[in-house]
């Protein structure tokens, strides 16, 4: 076979050319990522027979190059934090419904404690597949901050690949996996699937007291300690849920624990045995609830959650925070002021000469207006 991918240099210097403006990175780390994703976009193309038929095998390398080069930089811009809580996330979301614990309900937390067992084993697996697919040493491990990007983004492709079934079907590697592991079949089975997703399988001599393995999970916060964000987002569902049924509200309380588990509508509609129209009420009524949670009682709690809180000018952008100051009149600029200085509502109230329940008013007003302005 000739040469398939006539610009793998060309591929190379645009990737490297584009690490060394967009990173930190030094120019050795920044040439050896460049060289690692080059040579597997040349592969690609290579043993892509779709690709080698097209007559643009130049265009599509290009393509593969830009898509990993904005995915790495994505991860590398999130940071070791960031990063590793989003590819958590991301994964999270694909495996939710494959994975059920056995013989007892599909609860909330329960899952979520699976989907971490479950995703402990998989970043050791895509570690693997790095390895062998990179062609480094069998103890390599990201050092750098680039590398640990190049990692993630390369473990969100592998769990994302489409691996070919029986009955020209083809189903996600992450989810075969999360089947396997959820439905605790034999070791066989997982050898099938590693067969089909060639040469993606574990190493069977891999374990929890490999020093590469124990250092990804200390750079990935998703594999330490529960991240900050994960805590957050676990305090804004229990006050949610407590909000909900101080209100008596259980139907919207049962919606929104269907809504976590990611049903569909129409999987909603049949466990609460509701009609279409009746469940379109019961969501317009959730959301009302939500709101109200949102910008009131734990607006605070949610914010911070979000990443809007006042710290951060509510979430908005320099245009956006000046939209909002041209919005608001005199009144609320000085309670957003107020607010800042992180004064009680009792102290502001005083400030402005006003009972505390009209700071309360005000102040839903004003984070609705900046809500709007945000999801523009």
């Amino acid at each position: 076979m000739g040469e398939i991918c006539p610009r793998g240099n060309g591929i190379f210097e645009l990737l490297f050319h584009e690490f060394r403006g967009a990173t930190r990175a030094s120019e050795q780390n920044c040439r050896e990522v460049a060289e690692r994703l080059a040579s597997e976009v040349e592969r690609i193309c290579n043993e892509s027979k779709r690709i080698q038929a097209s007559g643009e095998v130049e265009i599509w390398a290009t393509t593969l190059a830009r898509h990993r080069l904005k995915q790495c930089l994505h991860y590398y811009q999130l940071g070791r934090q960031r990063g590793g809580v989003e590819l958590h996330s991301t994964l999270s979301a694909i495996v939710y419904r494959y994975i059920t614990p056995p013989q007892m309900p599909a609860s909330y937390q329960a899952r979520l404690t699976m989907i971490e067992d479950f995703l402990q084993g998989f970043y050791v697996e895509a570690l693997n597949a790095f390895r062998r697919e990179a062609q480094v040493s069998s103890s390599y491990r990201p050092h750098t901050m680039l590398e640990l990007a190049e990692y993630m983004s390369f473990t969100e492709r592998y769990g994302k690949r489409r691996i070919p079934l029986p009955g020209h079907r083809s189903q996600q590697l992450i989810i075969l996996r999360a089947q396997t592991f959820s439905q605790q079949q034999p070791p066989e089975t997982s050898v099938d699937m590693d067969t089909a997703a060639e040469g993606a399988a574990l190493e069977s001599d891999i374990s929890w007291n490999d020093g590469a393995v124990q250092q990804v999970r200390e750079m990935m916060v998703a594999q330490g300690p529960e991240p900050a964000e994960s805590s957050l987002r676990q305090a804004v569902v229990k006050e949610l849920m407590a909000y909900l049924e101080e209100r008596e509200q259980k139907d919207c309380a049962d919606y929104f624990t269907l809504r976590l588990q990611d049903l569909s509508a129409s999987e909603i509609e049949s466990i609460l045995n509701l009609t279409p129209r009746q469940r379109d009420y019961l969501q317009q009524r959730f959301k009302y609830h939500l709101i109200r949670f949102a910008l009131s009682q734990q607006w605070e709690l949610v914010h911070q959650w979000l990443e809007a809180d006042l710290e951060r000018n509510l979430g908005l952008t320099p245009q956006q925070w000046q939209e909002l100051q041209t919005q608001i009149g005199s009144q609320q600029w000085e309670l957003l002021q107020l607010k800042q200085k992180k004064l009680a509502d009792a102290e502001i109230a005083q400030a402005l000469g006003c009972t505390v329940s009209q700071v309360e008013k005000r102040w839903f007003k004003l984070l609705e207006l900046a809500w709007e302005i945000r999801n523009r």
